[in-house]
């Protein structure tokens, strides 16, 4: 049995915890949800972020400028769908990070998770993990955009890729929001410690 409130299974439950929040929120942070070209140079984009970007040269020609960066103000992002995507992806990593944390702290204070609470986090985890799903799907409807159509061959459209294709941090997201839902809430019902019964 573990020192904290957590049984072994519970246990588990706070390392997969940990693991898919770190997977989610990393990669959610990263600009690698999508590669494609513009100019000849590589581009990546995530929701909220890009690498290289087109910018006025000293001549006012367009040049690329190779560095990564996040859209201006929240209503830069580059299409409505991936504004959406941005609040319910974040809100979604917000909740993992939160749920990781008690998880972790329950390996080592006791009292803290019960099987009660163990069943709430694990709802909040679902919640979490449902709302970095729905971020993204909704990830693709904003391929039409022009901006993203410039990187994309002039070819992309919703669901439809054109030349570009679909980066690692896209994936890793998604997967840490399947572990989320799919395995720490079934682990997080048998996570707390019973609670012993109070002599009277």
């Amino acid at each position: 049995m573990m020192a904290g409130s957590l049984t072994l299974l519970g246990a588990l439950w706070a390392l997969l915890s940990f693991l898919s929040a770190a997977a989610s929120c990393t990669s959610f942070f990263m600009p690698y949800w999508l590669y494609g070209f513009q100019m000849g140079k590589p581009v990546s984009f995530s929701t909220f972020r890009r690498c290289t970007y087109p910018a006025q040269g000293d001549e006012k020609n367009l040049v690329m400028v190779e560095e990564c960066g996040r859209y201006a103000s929240f209503g830069a992002i580059p299409s409505l769908s991936w504004q959406i995507c941005t609040l319910v992806t974040g809100i979604g990593c917000a909740l993992l990070l939160l749920v990781s944390l008690v998880a972790v702290l329950g390996c080592c204070i006791g009292d803290l998770i019960s099987r009660m609470t163990g069943r709430f986090q694990g709802a909040i985890q679902f919640i979490g993990g449902l709302l970095i799903s729905s971020g993204c799907a909704l990830y693709p409807l904003g391929w039409n955009s022009p901006e993203i159509q410039q990187a994309c061959g002039n070819a992309s459209s919703q669901f439809q890729l054109g030349t570009c294709r679909i980066g690692w941090a896209y994936y890793c997201t998604g997967g840490g929001a399947a572990v989320a839902m799919l395995i720490c809430t079934w682990l997080s019902c048998f996570a707390g410690k019973k609670s012993k019964p109070t002599p009277y």
